[in-house]
């Protein structure tokens, strides 16, 4: 049953209770960009808590096709844990085709190539887990892998119990031998496989992008592939680019679009590589390396722990980048990030170099006499009174940050969206009366769950015909205060601003919205608190 047609769950109401529930609302709604809302209705994303942000990490099928082993894969983590790359975000090392035995045992269970694998899924996940990393592994949905080994299809509830009880995190489901079963069915049916072991599993469509996976991808796993494989070409990535750059209005915090593996490393140029670095991020994209990390170059390594663009990519906001204009192969791409910034990419997709302008209104800044920019590759740091523009190198891309003025996420109206608990910051039974504590609850689309942020830094819902704001209850600013729903009033208790970690602050206390207890419970109440960096404070727009 809906929030909108459930009752108050027996709770007593209380002016100050509701306003918890309206603080995690607010957090959420302060990230949403006005500017980039779309008619589209994407599924509603998976609820398992994973892949808030895009994924980051290693799959060894680029580099190295079937030719994995534990031997590689523990290799690969080291250097992961070593060279920078786990600082910089990279958590997941991926184990693609080709590991398994051609035959499962007398119990229907896959069994880890003993050769390639002496000790075993578990026993490779055991030692990637000591680095403080996690282990994904690879199957199909079909009857057999591309590879010709044993598919998943008829054997999900087997296999799903095998990869959790082996340790595994992360699941890249492919589609070959599907004997023309609809991939939504397929998928969901190892969805479903995979809740019921209770293990945080993250799901990861490879369905290639057929049967439009966007339009439903969102509710059955946590990325879905746009796109047919890549491979270390600039022809390739710019087809995988064109494919994916289109569908922004399906991604968000939970589900995101993917264009598949990174080629960085792998034979493009430098410049090349840059560009499908720079693009990914821009589009919100999961960031797995398909190279060699055991002996990357300091020119891959240092186009992958580019922490600055790295920035754009897990911004919790969650927004894809979109093309604001595309002429002549001269493209320009704004996404909106979470403290109101927005960063732009310019990509020139010609063979010959290319000077390429936007302004800062076209990207949805206004407001400011100037405005700063910084070069996410070089650091240098300039300041412009509207024009964004630069010379850029043949398949090159020049990204800014541009900060000052308003913008990005000042104004918008949509779901919030709590990180923590993957919930909606709600109005309980839809009640338009104000003093009403919100909660969070699980996203529906209802009204009760669709929030307005004003320009003046409000947070509105729209309830049988009244305007409300979320409100600090009785102006207080100690940890523990309530957030209800109240009377607009413009008062100080009543604005909140957006931060580029994903917290929203009240501007009257400098408190955080905080879900009670770290809670994830439908129901549960939203406060201010004391900032304290953890999930129960984040909040995006999905």
């Amino acid at each position: 049953m809906t929030p909108l047609v459930r009752s108050l769950r027996g709770r007593r109401v209380r002016a100050g209770g509701l306003l918890l529930s309206v603080l995690a609302f607010l957090a959420c709604l302060v990230v949403l960009p006005f500017a980039q809302l779309t008619a589209a209705t994407p599924a509603q994303a998976l609820g398992n808590g994973l892949a808030r942000t895009p994924q980051m990490g290693f799959n060894d099928w680029n580099a190295y096709g079937c030719n994995v082993s534990e031997s590689l894969i523990k290799a690969t983590a080291l250097a992961i844990h070593t060279d920078g790359m786990q600082a910089a975000g990279y958590q997941y090392v991926n184990i693609d085709d080709c590991w398994m035995t051609k035959s499962r045992n007398a119990s229907g269970q896959l069994v880890p190539d003993p050769a390639k694998f002496p000790d075993g899924i578990a026993g490779t996940a055991a030692y990637v887990h000591s680095l403080g990393l996690k282990l994904g592994i690879y199957e199909d949905a079909g009857t057999a892998t591309c590879a010709g080994y044993p598919g998943s299809l008829g054997h999900e509830t087997t296999d799903a119990a095998s990869f959790a009880s082996w340790g595994v995190d992360y699941l890249k489901y492919d589609n070959c031998n599907n004997q023309g079963i609809s991939a939504q069915t397929r998928y969901t049916t190892m969805r479903d496989a995979i809740a019921a072991t209770g293990r945080p599993i993250l799901f990861s469509l490879c369905d290639w992008g057929q049967e439009n996976v966007w339009t439903w991808g969102a509710g059955v796993g946590n990325s879905w592939r746009t796109t047919g494989d890549i491979n270390a070409s600039y022809a390739s990535m710019l087809s995988n680019f064109h494919s994916n750059v289109a569908l922004a209005a399906y991604a968000g915090p939970g589900g995101w679009n993917d264009p598949d593996m990174l080629e960085v490393g792998n034979g493009m140029s430098a410049t090349e590589d840059q560009s499908e670095f720079s693009l990914w991020a821009e589009m919100a994209a999961p960031l797995i390396s398909g190279t060699d990390l055991a002996n990357a170059s300091s020119t891959t390594l240092g186009i992958l722990t580019n922490s600055r663009v790295i920035a754009v990519d897990q911004d919790p906001l969650g927004k894809q980048g979109t093309e604001v204009s595309s002429s002549g192969g001269l493209d320009v791409l704004a996404k909106p990030l979470a403290n109101g910034d927005v960063s732009v990419a310019l990509f020139n997709e010609n063979g010959s170099p290319a000077t390429i302008s936007t302004t800062a209104a076209a990207v949805g800044k206004s407001g400011a006499a100037d405005y700063s920019l910084t070069n996410l590759w070089t650091g240098a740091v300039s300041t412009t009174t509207g024009t964004i523009s630069a010379s850029v190198p043949a398949h090159g891309t020049v990204m800014f940050r541009v900060s000052g003025g308003s913008g990005g996420t000042t104004a918008g109206s949509g779901e919030l969206h709590a990180v923590g608990a993957g919930k909606c910051l709600d109005v309980p039974g839809g009640s338009a009366t104000p003093g009403t504590q919100v909660d969070v609850w699980d996203c529906n689309g209802g009204s009760n769950q669709i929030w307005t942020r004003t320009s003046s830094g409000q947070l509105t819902v729209d309830l049988a015909g009244s305007r409300l704001c979320l409100d600090a209850y009785d102006n207080q600013t100690a940890p523990g205060t309530k957030v209800e729903t109240w009377t607009c009033n413009g008062q100080t208790n009543q604005q909140w601003s957006v931060n580029a970690d994903g917290t929203v602050t009240g501007v009257q206390s400098g408190l955080c919205l905080d879900v009670t207890g770290a809670s994830t419970a439908d129901g549960a109440g939203v406060e201010l608190w004391t900032c304290n960096g953890q999930t129960n404070q984040q909040w995006s727009l999905g």
